[in-house]
């Protein structure tokens, strides 16, 4: 069996035992706003997650959606006001100045509507590959693969891939990650690097995954 195709058959099976074993873990918090399929929330939740933990993300999300929920309630509120809502977001000052700036741009250039394109949503200010992705995927169920901190280490770790950054992963994986599973891997592997595979002291013991997994990197485990 050739390289490449080991690797598949390990994806096949990997895929299959999270896709089983994230069901007893609760879901990030940007996957929870993707429910309600708004591409404007997803956006603008994910920015938000970008350094800050989930469960600060989740009520960020909350209490600036209480406030306002599209692009144009967005422009009515203050900047003073949105930092309230969104605080304590790592740099929440700097985030809510940049929804503010991507809202203006999307009632100008793009109708108040998210772009439902890759290319297009890396226009706005401040989106970079990972929300791209994460909107195209979460909200318009179009192909993509978003590579965040947990993806780019657990892939590494798992010996799919040898990269350094995780656009380098999210290109390395679009060659061997089947399409079937574009859309929930950075769902699975979140929930899984939220809950068992830790960026130190990984709780191996506990991993599912454990038999497939070559652990590179890893050199302190529970």
């Amino acid at each position: 069996m050739e390289q490449k195709e080991i690797k598949k058959f390990k994806i096949d099976k990997i895929i299959k035992i999270l896709k089983k074993e994230v069901k007893r873990f609760e879901a990030p918090a940007v996957t929870k706003v993707s429910r309600e399929r708004n591409p404007f929330t997803v956006l603008v939740s994910c920015l938000l997650s970008l350094r800050t933990k989930d469960a600060v993300t989740a009520q960020a999300s909350k209490k600036l959606f209480n406030l306002a929920y599209t692009p144009h309630e967005i422009l009515k509120l203050s900047n003073k006001q949105i930092e309230k809502a969104i605080y304590p977001v790592a740099f929440y000052r700097v985030k809510a100045k940049r929804i503010k700036e991507i809202c203006r741009t999307l009632l100008e250039e793009y109708k108040g509507r998210v772009p439902d394109s890759i290319e297009e949503l890396l226009k706005l200010k401040g989106v970079g590959r990972k929300t791209a992705n994460i909107v195209i995927t979460l909200a318009y169920k179009k192909h993509g693969i978003a590579v965040d901190t947990h993806v780019n280490r657990i892939s590494n770790r798992l010996g799919l891939v040898r990269t350094k950054t995780p656009e380098k992963t999210e290109f390395a994986l679009r060659g061997i990650l089947p399409k079937k599973y574009w859309i929930i891997y950075n769902d699975l592997l979140v929930t899984w690097g939220q809950n068992i595979c830790a960026p130190v002291s990984p709780f191996c013991s506990k991993c599912a995954i454990r038999p497939y997994c070559k652990r590179i990197g890893v050199t302190k485990s529970r």
